[in-house]
């Protein structure tokens, strides 16, 4: 057995782990617990934490009953008026497990402090009430095994103890009443019942009878609501199902209700897919949430009114509503905490359609009443009405198949263009939206006229010539501050043919806007079938470093066709070319169409010519001299998006973000004259049919805002503004030497037949609305924010209005707002951000900066996080999250690679080459199920306005070894070895200058050398050996130097039979790019250490111990067995060795172990300064061990720490800096927990806090329990 020394202190810093409790104070604070801490926000214009606190210790807080100060005596306003109820605080019960603890409130300053002991009782606590009258601390608790108990809070003694004849383990339980003798129990029990029953009518020699039984689950009961008004009481069940029962008054006179029980359910409420955790009860309705993850809304008649989704997996564990139903917060198994608005506002609309028999919230018809079938549908910004008045309601746009054009502002449609009969039965039409001038239109049809009018000024028409066959698409591009819109049409023979479009004043004898033309070089597409356009940026000097060919007066242009293929050019705005080649003309109100003109020409007044000082030509065929010789693409990324084609660029801080039909959003960088994947990002599962990105901004508290006011205009997903497009350049500004932040976006797309808004780094949808597909026009518009909050940046990218053509019609359907006009709140705001909802799986230290300590965490959800933690105040940000694996993540590891910046694994940013050398820059490594690995470049850094740490993901490389078995043809026909192999861990064994080379263990039985490749971006297999012929659950290398400075390197692999291999792979040293290793076939020693699994290996070397010609090597070993083993072994260096042979012969030493280190198998541990060990287990205590050098000590626990990270999984420790100051350890399960471990004394704060009050109260709480009767 190991001696305990208490030479260490180990103090949780900061916790991630599931939200079990949430209680609001009135309208102004919530209360939320996460595992033993308490932290209150106040939910003011700028909600944020006011403080948290530690009340449980060691026990996971489940319960929060508040009641006011003044109940206890405080005194009232000196001036008499009445004062809110918590306007002076509260006083606290929290309880959780078996502990039962008071904490104060206080509301004006929003801290929390303790107010007495803690209470351990001994059994587990389901319900606190307080009882009795003011200024009485009665408390009424209900225990698991159906048993209720009377105790006097401030004291902590037990005035009584009942028990029920119903002797059963209860799910949960609720005490209703606010006296002890006619309170009522209501307990959900194991058997799927509800029992009612009175503590009061018991004695002690007596338990009380059951007086009323409530059937109708088929699984146990989790939850219990009351509503004494209406005398409902609600019942949350494993059946997913809700319940209300009509009880009425309950406690009191009323004692448990009586009635008959056939007539007792009054609902049945089926809508959750999963379990449901919590259900409460208002006077609007009744709130359920569950393991779907789900918040639902039910209305009196037992639909569904509104459904709040916002956590990413796991479900949710608590829920809470104001006093006043006016606010609705949700906890989830991620530790989120989001709130959401319950109550309607004004302006919201209630309006619904139905969608297959199904109520659709929001959508309603718009009624179009004109002449043909729409066919086209955009979104503009307010202009002037039919009588001239100024209209600032968004406006819709349709163009039929007739040749109309319609526009809808207010609640009447009007037709604003009519063209000839070229321009129906077809047609493609876009819209931009200048700031301070109005709406510009254009409508393309099949002999290749674009038509380009003013909606303030449609009779003033201008018609271009696009080539002689169709127009097959429309695009409007801003290139950037202070220049004009380009218009871009798609003809024939893939020429897309370009003008500058001038929006300027009319003069003085006109009235409203004018219209200026300048024709552009037209660019060519490379041959392909359905060669057209369909997306285009510009990068104006974007990414130019001195080594780039690009001048300063150049354009690039990134363009996306309906092939997949993203396309860059080149445009070189060189002074003699700004007035050669270059067609220049006005198009005001005097112009005329002539229709009969075969070459579509527009004649102009040679008056108005020479007035304008512009060079004179025309829009005709004759106008494309500049276009003899078109422009043609510097590089080509062909088929990039699959065959259905590329849907959307967008440009951000000089990286380009490409969206198309095959699911992913694709992050690209423009280097000279190449354009180069940085990374693919995929979508929501089942989400193939992506249309763009909407660029969000992250407030400070958390929540989520558009950075953009335009809309995205049908399936082209243009910008539909020009102010909007602005703001999204501005947005991404950085500063000299800082990181800029990786551009936070929504996705939008569709998913089967739903228009869907997607958020990847919270993996939540913002919106789904059933539309029919995405074969259809639509639009899609984000308000405004009011003008008190354009500061405040509240509107969220699913509180959008969207505009769809189905089955003939138009509809629309609008966002529901709050009683201020903003759409934040129905949307919900993030008041703590949520980590992975299910397991973590493994943890990996990246660097620190500043005081954030900087993580990667893997887990079951498939997704890799890049996460910042305070290591002074526990806040957490989640800086990335990678979305690449199809299972699971099990194994992590990183390689610096500080100050190195090669044009192949640079970030995604420009400005990374002039980074900040406190910037970390590595190699993240992530392997897992499916025989998955990913490589990653990061750089973190800090962002150039807030201060807060950001991070670039650039990916490098993927591979997975039945990569070639699903390139197979007939593979159906074939049978596929082992499909489920998994990664169980993964480490670096040498770091070449040309590939990384990895050690894996794999679930087959198998240890495998891979070779990573930075430069050329692709993963080899080169070794692979069946040796332990079962599971290899952990790999890990260390290296050492011979006399005659040569290394050595030893890897070494445990697998399920508990044994420990030591491999030699010492001539991996010598391995050239490209070259496969012919490795050992036998490891140089076998070791059998454990009885079963070896989770965890850590090797390292005794410094100044053996001879010249030997060195030492310890290592420790943590298995399924709960047993820690440390081994000391002895490494030979032979004088004289033939050619070939080892390098180095290993001897087993010693063997030391300690078989009850863990009362559960013990899954990680790690080395701190080569004599210091910490291991976690699901157990959840961590655990300091010392051993001594050589070994010859042993080993001994130097301090145990318990942890509320539940089913411990991965480990990671590193030094704090200065020798002697301890170590961090952040450890990872159910969740995500900071230690920090310091040596007894040092001058560190520390705490080892011995709560005196606490003891002498359990054994008062012994004697008292005694006396009163035992717990049935």
């Amino acid at each position: 057995m190991a001696t305990e020394e208490r030479g260490h202190v180990v103090v949780s810093t900061a916790l991630v782990a599931p939200i079990t409790a949430l209680e609001f104070m009135g309208e102004d604070y919530l209360l939320t617990a996460e595992g033993p801490v308490l932290s209150v926000y106040s939910l003011h214009a700028q909600p944020k934490l006011c403080g948290s606190l530690s009340v449980l210790q060691n026990y996971r807080i489940h319960g929060l009953r508040p009641r006011p100060l003044s109940d206890c005596g405080a005194e009232k306003h000196h001036d008499g008026a009445p004062s809110g109820v918590w306007d002076e605080g509260a006083e606290l019960a929290v309880f959780g497990g078996k502990g039962l603890r008071l904490a104060t409130l206080t509301a004006q300053s929003g801290t929390l402090q303790l107010s007495g002991p803690l209470m351990e009782l001994p059994d587990w606590l389901l319900d606190a009430q307080w009882l009795g009258e003011r200024p009485s601390s009665l408390l009424g608790v209900v225990l698991a095994h159906n048993t209720a108990l009377l105790l006097e809070a401030k004291s902590g003694s037990i005035v009584c103890l009942r028990s029920c004849q119903e002797v059963c383990l209860l799910y949960s339980g609720l005490l209703i009443g606010s006296l002890w003798d006619s309170a009522v129990l209501v307990g959900g029990t194991v058997f799927n019942q509800l029992v009612l029953w009175r503590p009061g009518m018991g004695t002690q020699d007596r338990p009380a009878s059951v007086e009323r039984r409530l059937l109708g689950h088929s699984g146990v009961i989790f939850s219990l609501a009351y509503q004494p008004q209406a005398g409902l009481l609600a019942s949350a069940s494993d059946d997913r199902s809700v319940r209300v029962w009509s009880v009425g008054a309950l406690g009191g006179a009323g004692g448990c209700g009586g009635g008959q029980l056939e007539t007792a359910c009054q609902r049945v409420l089926y809508g959750h897919q999963a379990r449901v955790f919590c259900v409460r009860l208002a006077q609007t309705g009744v709130f359920s949430a569950g393991e779907d993850g789900a918040c639902v809304v039910w209305g009196e008649d037992g639909r569904v009114e509104r459904r709040f989704k916002g956590h990413r997996a796991g479900g949710v564990r608590a829920l809470a509503v104001s006093e006043k139903q006016s606010w609705v917060a949700t906890g989830g198994a991620d530790g989120g905490v989001r709130v959401w608005r319950a109550s309607r506002g004004q302006g919201e609309m209630e309006s619904p359609s139905r969608e297959d028999g199904e109520v659709v919230e929001g959508v309603v018809d718009l009624e179009f009443r004109g002449e043909g079938s729409p066919k086209a549908v955009c979104l503009v910004e307010g202009g002037t009405g039919a009588g001239g008045e100024e209209v600032e309601e968004v406006g819709v746009l349709v163009c039929t198949d007739r040749g109309r054009v319609y526009l809808r502002q207010g609640q009447d449609w009007r037709c604003v263009w009519e063209g000839d009969s070229d321009f129906q039965s077809y047609c493609v039409m876009e819209a931009v939206c200048v700031r301070g001038r109005g709406c510009v239109c254009a409508v393309g049809n099949l002999s290749g006229r674009v038509c380009v009018f003013s909606l303030a000024h449609p009779e003033r028409s201008v018609v271009l010539s696009a080539g002689a066959g169709k127009v097959h698409s429309l695009q409007w591009v801003w290139p950037g501050q202070g220049q004009d819109v380009c218009l871009l049409a798609s003809g024939a023979e893939g020429r897309v043919y370009r003008w500058q479009v001038g929006v300027d004043d009319a003069d003085e004898e006109e009235v409203g806007i004018t219209l200026t033309f300048r024709q552009l070089r037209p660019f060519l597409l490379p041959p392909c079938a359905k060669r057209w356009l369909t997306a285009a940026v510009t990068l104006a000097h974007a990414n130019s470093t001195r080594e780039d060919s690009i001048s300063r007066d150049s354009t690039v242009w990134v363009c996306g066709d309906r092939r997949g293929s993203l396309l860059l050019y080149h445009e070189q705005q060189t002074s003699g070319e700004k007035h050669s080649g270059v067609r220049e003309w006005r198009g005001p109100g005097k112009q005329t169409t002539d229709d009969s003109n075969d070459s579509d020409e527009i004649t102009e007044e040679p008056e108005e010519i020479k007035s304008s000082g512009k060079e004179t030509g025309d829009a005709g065929e004759r106008g494309h001299d500049a276009g003899k010789d078109p422009l043609e693409p510097a590089c080509v990324l062909f088929g990039l998006h699959g065959k259905q084609g590329v849907t959307s660029v967008y440009e951000r801080d000089g990286v380009c973000y490409s969206t198309g039909r095959d699911g992913f959003v694709r992050l690209l960088l423009v280097r000279g004259d190449t354009l180069t994947v940085q990374r693919a990002q995929r979508a929501a599962k089942g989400m193939e049919w992506l249309e763009r990105v909407l660029f969000l901004q992250e407030r400070v508290e958390g929540g989520d805002c558009i950075e953009e006011t335009g809309s995205v205009e049908d399936g082209e997903g243009e910008e539909g503004g020009m102010e909007g497009v602005n703001r999204g350049r501005e947005g991404g500004r950085h500063t000299e030497g800082r990181v800029p932040a990786e551009a936070r976006f929504a996705v939008v797309g569709f998913r089967a037949s739903s228009f869907v808004v997607w958020d990847p780094l919270r993996q939540e949808t913002l919106l789904s609305v059933p539309c029919g597909g995405g074969h259809r026009s639509w639009g899609y518009r984000l308000p405004p924010p009011p003008l008190s909050e354009r500061d405040a940046h509240t509107h969220c990218a699913g509180g959008g209005l969207l505009v769809f053509i189905k089955q003939g019609g138009v509809l629309a359907r609008y966002p529901p707002t709050s009683h201020a006009g903003s759409v934040a709140m129905a949307a919900g705001r993030t008041l703590r951000e949520g980590l992975h909802g299910r397991g973590v799986g493994c943890v990996c230290r990246l660097g620190v900066l500043g005081r954030w300590q900087v993580l990667a965490t893997g887990g079951e959800d498939t997704c890799v996080s890049v996460l910042a933690v305070h290591s002074q105040t526990g806040a957490l940000r989640v800086l990335s999250v990678i979305t690449d694996h199809i299972s699971s993540v099990r194994a992590l590891t990183a390689l610096r690679r500080d100050g190195v910046h090669s044009s192949s694994s640079s970030s995604l940013s420009s400005s990374s080459s002039s980074s900040s050398s406190s910037d970390i820059s590595c190699l993240l490594f992530s392997a897992g199920g499916r025989a998955q690995l990913q490589c990653y470049r990061l750089l973190i850094g800090w962002d150039g306005e807030g201060g807060q740490p950001t991070c670039q993901v650039s990916q490098i490389a993927s591979h997975r070894l039945d990569e070639q078995w699903e390139r197979k043809k007939n593979r159906h026909k074939t049978v596929k070895m082992d499909p489920e192999t998994r990664y169980m861990s993964v480490c670096v064994v040498h770091d070449g200058p040309d590939r990384v080379l990895l050690a894996l263990a794999c679930s087959d039985g198998a240890v495998r050398l891979v070779g990573v490749s930075e430069q050329a971006a692709k993963v080899e297999l080169l070794w692979e050996c069946h040796y332990h012929q079962r599971c290899v659950l952990s790999v890990a290398t260390h290296r050492l130097q011979s006399p005659s400075a040569q290394w050595c390197v030893l890897v070494l692999s445990a697998a399920t039979d508990g044994r420990v291999c030591v491999w030699d792979w010492t001539s991996v040293l010598a391995l050239d790019g490209g070259q496969s290793w012919e490795g050992p076939t036998a490891p140089c020693l076998t070791v059998p250490v454990h009885q079963s699994g070896v989770n965890s290996l850590s090797v390292w070397e005794e410094p100044g111990a053996g001879s010249e010609k030997e060195r030492l090597l310890s290592l420790a070993t943590g298995g399924d067995d709960g047993q820690l083993s440390v081994l000391l072994l002895k490494a030979t260096f032979p004088q004289c060795q033939p050619e070939g042979a080892p390098l180095v012969s290993l001897e087993l030493l010693s063997h030391w172990s300690e078989p009850l280190a863990h009362a559960a198998p013990l899954t990680a541990l790690q080395v701190i300064d080569r004599s210091l060990i910490v291991s976690a287990s699901p157990d959840q205590r961590v655990c300091v061990w010392s051993v001594g050098r050589d070994g010859s000590a042993g080993l001994r626990r130097l301090a145990t720490a318990f942890t509320h990270t539940a089913d411990g999984a991965g480990l990671q420790v590193w030094p704090r800096g200065r020798e002697g100051a301890g170590a961090w350890a952040a450890l990872c399960g159910q969740g995500l927990q900071l230690f920090r471990i310091t040596p007894r004394g040092h001058d560190e704060e520390i705490d080892g806090q011995r709560d005196t009050d606490s003891k002498k109260l359990q054994e008062r709480l012994k004697v008292a329990l005694t006396t009163n009767g035992t717990l049935g």
